[in-house]
């Protein structure tokens, strides 16, 4: 095993991470049992981009937790808040063609991904405006444009439909079309998830028809109130349930997205060249609580006081500040556009009018895109490249 290490802009190593975690690759043939320890090829461009995209997010959830209790979001609803390292460093690791599905803790991915701010918080206000017309709500983002393939309110059942995408990726890949596979598909879950039986049936399947899909476990350690070691098995090494399935695991320190870009481009790079699948143990914390009616008394102000030091904004901004690449003026004026930027996007929510009843009958069937010719190859929506009912609501004309 090997220690991946991640030094800062400035040249010195970041900060350990609370949950004492070392970035190494414990399980695959003799030839690769180690993951080269090589500092990561980020230029400041890209740390300032995820910077803003994790305040972004940081910001968007705030702000969905004032709505909520404003009553302007109903059902339930859960933040990211915390964890914004693993999918903005996440989603810079794989190609825009990749698919990506989530639980649904599913806003941060929405955001990293792409998806406008305003159609993801109209969505969560239940607006005609929203990502999926007011029709999904908070646990059910989804964004075609981005391959975004939605957020899933079941726990568990995201983790079939990760290896059914990276399975669609290969099949059309490589036996329509005749190409080398060239696609890999990001499914995101909770460590809770890993009880459900789906979960191991999709390993299962992945891991015997070599589906290169790559399982991330956000491991926050608990699952709604429970401490992960009281409900699953191996908590201290849940790599070891990959390695039942002949796949390859990985830990990785989830509060560094410096360091989570670099596992994740490496883990994707060779789940890409090899067409096999990835289980990645993501150690982070969410500092909010499950949902909006969790009081967090499972847990010590203490323990959340230790990983609140290892905030990852805190720690990217450190690393910026460090190298020269922030002052406290650019970082006011980057905060400033993010809290403009939600702002707009509540404002846009507020005037998108609640979706007809009418609307429940839309979009609940596909037309068949037929038998395949060679000529085009059909979407992973059933093939309707662009159904008028499914097109996002751009102006605020559109909305009445």
């Amino acid at each position: 095993m090997t220690s991946l290490s991640h030094p800062t802009a400035g040249g010195t190593s970041a900060p350990a991470s609370p949950h004492s975690v070392v970035h190494t690759k414990v399980y695959g043939d003799s030839e690769h049992l180690q993951v080269p320890a090589a500092a990561a090829h980020v230029s400041s461009e890209q740390m300032l981009d995820w910077f803003k995209q994790m305040l972004l997010i940081r910001e968007f959830e705030l702000r969905c937790m004032q709505a909520y209790q404003e009553k302007k979001i109903g059902g339930f609803c859960h933040v990211y808040i915390g964890q914004e390292a693993v999918a903005v460093g996440c989603t810079a690791a794989v190609q825009h063609k990749d698919p990506i599905v989530t639980a649904y803790r599913d806003h941060g991915h929405a955001l990293a991904r792409g998806m406008d701010p305003k159609h993801c918080m109209a969505e969560m206000f239940g607006r005609i405006g929203g990502c999926a017309k007011g029709k999904g709500g908070s646990m059910h983002m989804f964004d075609r444009d981005n391959n975004l393939y939605g957020g899933h309110g079941i726990v568990g059942a995201q983790t079939p439909l990760g290896a059914g995408l990276a399975f669609g990726c290969k099949y059309m890949d490589e036996v329509i079309d005749g190409k080398p596979n060239s696609r890999v598909s990001l499914c995101f879950l909770g460590d809770g998830a890993l009880n459900q039986g789906a979960f191991h049936e999709a390993m299962n399947l992945a891991g015997l028809f070599d589906i290169p899909v790559i399982y991330v476990v956000e491991n926050n350690g608990y699952s709604m109130g429970t401490a992960i070691a009281r409900g699953t098995t191996m908590a201290h090494s849940l790599i070891t349930k990959a390695a039942g399935y002949g796949i390859d695991g990985y830990v990785v320190d989830g509060m560094d997205v410096v360091g989570v870009y670099a596992d994740m481009k490496r883990i994707a790079d060779k789940c890409r060249a090899t067409s096999r699948p990835a289980f990645v143990d993501m150690r982070t914390y969410r500092y909010k609580g499950h949902s909006m009616s969790d009081p967090r008394k499972y847990r010590t102000k203490e323990e959340e006081e230790v990983f609140e030091t290892h905030d990852p904004i805190g720690r990217l901004e450190a690393r910026l500040k460090t190298a020269g690449l922030l002052t406290d003026d650019s970082l006011k004026a980057m905060q400033k556009a993010v809290r403009d930027t939600v702002r707009d996007a509540i404002t846009w929510s507020d005037e998108s009018p609640i979706p007809p009843m009418a609307e429940l009958y839309h979009d609940v069937f596909v037309e068949p895109w037929g038998p395949y010719t060679g000529s085009s190859q059909p979407a992973m929506n059933g093939g309707t490249a662009n159904p008028p009912s499914m097109r996002t609501i751009d102006t605020k004309e559109e909305l009445s």
